[in-house]
This record gives C-alpha cells, structure tokens and sequence, in this order.
C-alpha cells in the first residue's frame, strides 16, 4: 500500500469538494494526496470512427484540467504534496484499484435539493461496495447550503453494532476523533429479535430489561477503547429503534460519520449493508465506510 491519500476527480463541482475536503485530511494525516482521473475507453466501432485526434484533444484538455486543480490545491494548502494521476478503464473498477493503492479515497457526492443528505451514483455505490480500503463521500454543498464538510466543531459519529463489533472500525473512528481534536458519539439502535413479540406483550418489563442488556453491552464493548484513548471525550448512546435514522439524526451536528461494511470473499456480487446505505443517502456530513471482516 503506497503511503497516500487518493481522490476521485472528475473536474465536477462534487469532485471539487471532495479534493477540497481530501486535502484538509492528508494534511491532518501529514500524507501526499492524489488527484486521480479515470477515462473509460471508447467501445471500438465508436473508437474507429471518431476523428483521428479525438482522443488525443480530450486527454489533454482532461490532463490540463488536472493540473490546474493540483495547483489550487497547492495555493490553498501550502506544504502539501499534490500528484496527479491519469487511469484508464471501467471507473469503478479503476477507483478500487486507486484505493487499494492509498490508505483512504474521497469521491465526491451530489446534495439533493430541498432533502438534504447524498444522491450516490452507480458508480460511488460500487466503489464503496468493493473497495478493501476506507472510502469517504463528501456531500458538494447546494444553493442554499453554506457547507459540505460537517460541522467543524461537531463530534465524530460513529454507528456501532454491538452483535458484530469491529475492531477496525472503532479504531478508525477514534483515531480520526484524535487527529481533528473532536469528541466520539458512539450510536447504537436496537430492535427485539421477531421472537421476542409474545414475550413482549406477556411481559412490559421485558423491554426494560433488553434495553439495560443492549446498554450494559455497548459500555462493555467500548470499556478497552476508553482505556487506550484515556484524553477522548467518547459519549455512548443505546436507543431503541432503526440504527439508520438514530446515525441519520445524529449526524446534523458531525463532522464524520464512520460506519462499517462487512467485506463479502463469498457469493455473487457485494454489498453495502441497509444501514449504510441509508447513511450514505440522507447524511449531510462526510461519511467514512470502512469495509472490515
């Protein structure tokens, strides 16, 4: 794995606030950042028949593009080391290769209008869904929006499952806390198995005692963390209910939203998970996934 941090760059304005918000971290991380541009080739007949210098005219107003972004990037952020790279291929296939290359990737994501939150295309969505590094989509801001980045004051929000905790992704979490000065507010949402409907309804008290169980297990879990991180402030929350609206609502005032998908070595295809993949479309804040076993 090459010591970088890669962005997806495309010269949109999504992509813009991806670099923008990419420097920002590569400079908290003291790592060089990559400007990486992937053109999909023609199918062959259109290839044949396009003008001679078609290609060649595309590429270097592209290249060109490239440069001029790197080196605003550069003006802004002094200091920083910015590479530009030029890929050639399927975008999603391309950008996971980039990934794999860097210790985190930015892409950028369209605001939906009047909603708030993520329009996540096809291709951020296979990225995201196969990508064996993290992969962070940062929301371009819209007309009525004055940011993009979260709240700069905000905690990092982190969306936790108690039953299939992950080490990679709470030490993700908290370092990244660390590295802003930020404060951890740990989410956790919860809801009784199906079998537990008549019990439920024999027994009112029964809620009670699940909610202490899912409250006692979360403070458990994070008990080691609290002890390796003794000078982050990290607040815990266990609350009955969807896990997606609970990080959804909690993230208004983040920073960074960190949530975790499981990588799949088995079966056909892959796949993000319902929790994040409500998070990645109705989040403000930048979301980090990162894939774990």
């Amino acid at each position: 794995m090459s010591h970088t941090l890669a962005v997806g760059f495309d010269g949109s304005r999504e992509s813009r606030a991806a670099a923008e918000w990419a420097a920002g971290e590569a400079r908290l991380r003291t790592l060089p950042l990559r400007l990486v541009q992937v053109w999909e080739p023609l199918p062959e007949p259109l290839a044949q028949a396009s003008l001679p210098d078609a290609g060649t005219s595309r590429d270097g107003t592209a290249e060109g593009g490239l440069r001029e972004a790197a080196e605003e990037l550069r003006l802004r952020h002094p200091g920083l080391d910015v590479r530009t790279e030029q890929l050639s291929g399927g975008p999603a296939e391309a950008l996971c290769r980039a990934a794999a290359e860097a210790e985190l990737l930015v892409l950028g994501s369209r605001g939906m209008s009047g909603l708030g939150g993520f329009l996540v295309g096809s291709v951020g969505l296979a990225v995201v869904a196969h990508a064996e590094r993290p992969v962070v989509l940062v929301r371009a801001p819209g007309p009525a929006d004055g940011h993009d980045t979260g709240d700069a004051h905000g905690p990092v929000v982190l969306g936790l499952d108690t039953g299939r905790p992950s080490e990679a992704l709470i030490e993700f979490a908290l370092t990244e806390a660390v590295r802003r000065g930020a404060a951890v507010r740990v989410v956790h949402g919860w809801s009784p198995k199906p079998s537990y409907a008549y019990a439920l309804a024999a027994d009112p008290g029964l809620h009670e005692t699940l909610a202490q169980y899912e409250s006692t297990a979360l403070t458990e879990m994070l008990h080691p963390w609290r002890e390796k991180f003794p000078d982050l402030e990290i607040t815990a929350e266990s609350r009955y209910g969807s896990p997606a609206a609970q990080l959804v609502e909690a993230s208004r005032d983040a920073r960074l939203v960190v949530v975790g998908r499981r990588i799949r070595r088995r079966g056909p295809g892959a796949h993000v998970g319902h929790v994040t993949h409500a998070v990645l479309h109705h989040c403000t804040a930048p979301v980090a996934v990162v894939p774990h076993d």
